[in-house]
């Protein structure tokens, strides 16, 4: 209050304005905070396209690379809407970068010119405890040949075969266990124990020669290494490595839960030795297979691999209660 001629007045000060120097500083935070975001993400897709991942978390993120794709487009929004135009452009760049890998996921490839006969699979991982009556369901629909089973207990061996699929498929080579770690190979046509073909490292991964009407042969592999976390990244990279590659004798099909996803590096060495991915081929590469269970699946990890001269006619990706994982099924045509 000033005493002005004895009369008081009383003096308001205004408050400073929006773009005013009290403001600056919240402006540089959220500039630093945007470039931040953007630095982040062009180091996700640096490591991406180089194959440059290492360890466990890099390894893990990796998986969810078409997620990096969406948060690279809203941070480049974001920054647009708040007048960053140097970082929404970069975050625009960053996100060009990763749609270029992921979005011909949505697109099919050329197919090889295959005269063979069909060959049906299915691949599930059964959480030990899938719903049996929903896949001898799929496999009565679907006239599944080969079905690869993940995480196949003994119990669930008995209910699968109470619900009909030993009729369906009597021929199988099994190594269940009581937990995560069994597996099995069931078919429509016989069988013979494949042993030798590589080791498996992980869980149980039978592999086995398909002996198809007309004498036609496939050898099969049910494939689940263990998840790249902590300390078995280094082994779930051996384990893929370990993987038998295709031969130009014998037509060889990998279908199962390989904790894997095309933004991986080890996994696209697989493919790079002459397998193609049956999903990827047909243009349903992007979708999701795990967690399905109590949340929308987010990352797509469960494939059937063919020798790159088989053609992929059909592909659907299944539901089966009680399990975490979606199923695979692929239309092969064998060359």
């Amino acid at each position: 209050m000033d005493q002005l001629g004895g009369v008081s007045a009383t003096v308001e000060q205004e408050p400073p304005a929006a773009d005013g120097p009290a403001s600056a500083p919240r402006r540089r935070r959220r500039r630093w905070l945007s470039w931040t975001v953007v630095t982040l993400l062009a180091l996700w897709a640096v490591v991406r396209v180089a194959g440059l991942e290492a360890g466990s978390f890099p390894t893990q993120l990796m998986t969810v690379t078409p997620i990096g794709a969406v948060l690279a487009a809203l941070t480049a929004l974001l920054a647009l809407l708040r007048r960053n135009r140097p970082a929404a452009l970069a975050a625009a760049l960053v996100c060009a970068v990763m749609v270029s890998v992921v979005a011909p996921r949505a697109f099919g490839a050329e197919q090889p010119p295959a005269k063979g006969p069909a060959l049906r699979v299915l691949s599930v991982n059964l959480f030990t405890r899938g719903d049996a009556q929903t896949v001898v369901d799929l496999v009565r629909r679907l006239d599944v040949e080969v079905f690869s089973a993940l995480e196949l207990s003994w119990a669930e061996v008995e209910r699968l075969d109470a619900a009909g699929l030993k009729e369906l498929m009597p021929y199988r080579v099994l190594q269940p266990d009581f937990g995560a770690t069994g597996s099995g190979i069931f078919s429509k046509h016989p069988v013979t124990e494949l042993t030798g073909l590589f080791t498996p490292i992980g869980h149980n991964m039978p592999a086995a020669t398909v002996t198809l009407p007309g004498g036609g042969k496939v050898e099969f592999v049910a494939v689940h290494p263990n998840p790249p976390l902590g300390r078995m990244e280094a082994e779930w990279n051996t384990a893929l490595r370990a993987l038998p590659s295709p031969s130009p004798t014998t037509v060889r099909v990998l279908a199962g839960d390989f904790n894997a996803s095309l933004d991986h590096r080890a996994f696209r060495d697989l493919l790079g030795r002459g397998y193609v991915d049956a999903a990827d081929q047909v243009g349903k590469g992007l979708i999701p297979t795990w967690p399905n269970r109590g949340i929308k699946p987010f990352i797509t990890i469960d494939h059937v691999l063919a020798d790159r001269r088989v053609a992929v006619r059909r592909v659907e990706i299944v539901d089966v209660p009680r399990t975490d994982h979606r199923g695979v099924f692929a239309e092969l045509q064998l060359p």
